[in-house]
């Protein structure tokens, strides 16, 4: 879920910058409402108008452009990019501003202007408290390459994209980000879409207008937000036509689990303090003091650290994080006394790895633990694999005990103890027993070490009952077969390029980012069949 930039992302965020830039120089309105969804700009900022001819002949004259430009295909319309400021609301109900990029297509193709579809797009986990999707020209804004790819796979092919920046990045004044917070970023993406709408009635091409068609997606973070919003706009009885979460950690406490268990993700040292503030703001029910949960090396200013102006690798550099070791690597002893509990518990601290993952992976869970310097303190971690022997994730369990996942055992820990369990539970997309009432594709690898496959293993099974029919897999990595089988090729092809080039250890590093813009044409291509 942490942002790392891909050959495909580079070459692309190249290309953009060297297209044509507009801004807008007409008088807009300031919105004095501070109601949800209230665009404040009316009309919004044009701070790009992007050429499809000219995307296109940069992307042909560079080798790592033109493999990006295979894999979306040639851009048909060209992009306007507008920077929207809106209201929203914050956990505690507090009026709180926003931002996101809203791409219009643009040029004389049918299918480029008039009634177009929307893609509202959630996207990953950022480190960097500047992230600006909307700020797609400049290289040098973390944003940019993640915002460059959603132009040239959905915006230039006809789609209105809508893409938020989530609280805590941007002009967002609230102080940190409502990390996995399943509710507030569903909040946060149905008021971008208010407002975006607005916004597009007075845009430099306001014959390019919404058709009523409304597609989600969103990768890794994104993949998880995505999914929150179409269980939240279901509920709210607004209208989704499809939806396509991609690489998210969804079933978020049987994920917890299992790198408590010691399958520790790459990027577990960032994902933990951003996951401790936002649900310590939201619930208050992880600790009194954050030494309880982290150990005394990094405990001190760990509150606030993440989202952060400075950069992530400066804060390795400085000993504010570890960089990979969550966990002591002294391992740790269960001692509730219930001598069943504490077996099982030793048993399942002592196995930093597991053995549904190959060597490559289980010497990456190894890298997560270290000595002296480590994240989390060895009584928090007890206390954690403790609640989940007596208060059992059945979807983990039967991972662990290697049984097939269906419908009947995947259930939620029926009564978790732990305030971080119960957190887990409240937020993981499992939770109120809903189920996508319209067409979703969940894309991923099942080799991906950062967001584990588990996540969307468990949500099938969960709606096994939908599988074929409203719900569909992709996963990436497997033999390549039906309408993605060449998307399938292709990523293969490219990962074993990175292998062959890198190195299996380094190369499995950099998986879950180069299953991005695999995903992204998936859902694309997805979205083209639902109408």
């Amino acid at each position: 879920m942490v942002k790392k930039t891909g050959t495909l992302l580079c070459a692309a965020v190249a290309v953009l910058g060297l297209a044509g830039c507009g801004h807008n120089s007409r008088t807009s309105t300031v919105a004095s409402s501070h109601q949800r969804g209230t665009l404040v700009n009316d009309p919004p900022l044009r701070v790009a108008s992007l050429s499809a001819s000219g995307l296109s002949a940069e992307l042909t004259a560079m080798p790592s452009g033109s493999s990006l430009l295979a894999l979306a295909g040639a851009p048909v319309c060209g992009v306007d990019v507008y920077y929207l400021k809106y209201w929203t609301v914050a956990p505690d109900n507090s009026p709180q501003l926003a931002s996101a990029a809203l791409m219009v297509p643009t040029g004389s193709s049918s299918s480029c202007s008039g009634p177009r579809p929307i893609v509202e797009y959630a996207h990953g986990t950022a480190t960097s408290s500047t992230y600006n999707i909307a700020d797609v020209t400049n290289t040098s804004n973390p944003a940019s390459a993640e915002s460059a790819v959603i132009a040239a796979v959905f915006a230039a092919h006809g789609y209105i994209v809508v893409a938020p920046n989530y609280l805590g990045y941007d002009i967002s004044t609230l102080g940190y980000h409502p990390y996995v917070d399943g509710a507030e970023n569903a909040i946060v993406m149905m008021d971008a879409l208010t407002a975006a709408r607005k916004a597009l009635l007075s845009t430099f091409t306001p014959q390019t207008s919404d058709d009523g068609r409304l597609y989600i997606t969103g990768y890794s973070e994104g993949g998880y937000e995505a999914m929150a919003t179409v269980k939240a706009m279901q509920a709210a009885g607004e209208t989704v036509t499809a939806s396509a979460p991609s690489s998210g950690p969804y079933a978020l406490e049987a994920f917890g689990d299992a790198i408590f268990f010691g399958q520790v993700d790459i990027g577990s040292t960032v994902f933990a303090p951003m996951v401790r503030t936002s649900y310590q703001n939201a619930y208050g029910n992880l600790h009194s003091s954050p030494s309880q949960v982290f150990s005394s090396t990094y405990a001190g200013g760990i509150a606030t650290l993440l989202p952060s102006a400075t950069p992530l690798s400066t804060l390795f550099q400085q000993g504010k994080l570890p960089e990979s070791a969550l966990f002591d690597s002294s391992t740790p002893t269960s001692s509730t006394g219930i001598s069943a509990v504490d077996t099982a518990a030793d048993e399942l601290l002592a196995l930093p790895s597991s053995a549904q993952y190959g060597a490559s992976l289980a010497a990456l869970f190894d890298a997560g633990f270290g000595n002296p310097y480590y994240l989390l303190n060895n009584s928090y971690r007890v206390q954690y694999v403790d609640d989940a022997i007596i208060n059992p994730d059945q979807a983990e369990m039967a991972i662990l005990n290697h049984e097939t996942l269906t419908s009947s055992n995947v259930g939620l820990a029926a009564s978790p103890a732990l305030g971080l369990r119960q957190d887990l539970k409240l937020n993981d997309m499992r939770n109120g027993g809903w189920a996508p009432e319209e067409p979703m594709l969940m894309c991923g690898g099942d080799q991906d070490p950062e967001v584990f496959f588990m996540n969307t293993q468990i949500m099938a099974a969960q709606w096994s009952a939908y599988l074929g029919t409203l719900v569909n897999v992709l996963d990436l990595n497997a033999t390549p077969s039906g309408p993605f089988a060449p998307l399938q090729s292709a990523f293969q092809t490219t990962y074993a390029g990175l292998v062959a080039a890198e190195g299996a250890s380094t190369a499995i590093q950099a998986y879950h980012t180069t299953e991005v813009p695999f995903c992204m044409v998936a859902a694309r291509d997805f979205f083209g069949q639902v109408q």
